[in-house]
């Protein structure tokens, strides 16, 4: 078997599962929203600006202060944006389809049963054992 081969098959089934599709369709609305990109270039000038201030050996308190302010406000207008809220569910669809065959793939590499072995679960506790008596410690 040649596993560059296998590797660009799992690219190709990638590519048509519907997590990627909806993921390049959100991110080129993104692209085409201008709106939210005239948001994304006013944060990174703030962002700029900040760092240039933050920089100097005087920096302004009250400008850096401002400078986040300013930041934190572009930044909730953002997140608020439609586009990017399909952009974000779609990317954290992709992410959590790439942990799960990168943790089959580790766990192949373990020497498990490639047809029946899965993942550990990923817990989202908080830390706290007590809330379910999880073994992930």
């Amino acid at each position: 078997m040649d596993i560059v081969k296998l590797t660009r098959e799992l690219g190709k089934a990638i590519q048509q599962d519907e997590r990627y599709l909806a993921f390049v369709a959100a991110r080129e609305a993104n692209e085409k929203d201008d709106e939210l990109n005239e948001l994304v270039g006013k944060m990174q000038l703030v962002h700029m600006s900040y760092q240039h201030e933050a920089s100097k050996e005087d920096a302004n308190e009250q400008k850096l202060e401002a400078y986040e302010e300013e930041f934190m406000g572009l930044r909730e207008k953002i997140m608020g944006n439609a586009n990017m809220a399909a952009y974000e569910k779609a990317r954290a669809d992709i992410d959590e389809m790439m942990n799960y065959i990168v943790g089959l793939l580790t766990e192949c590499i373990k020497g498990e049963d490639p047809e029946t072995c899965e993942p550990p679960q990923e817990h989202s506790c908080g830390g706290d054992c007590s809330a379910c008596g999880g073994d992930c410690h």
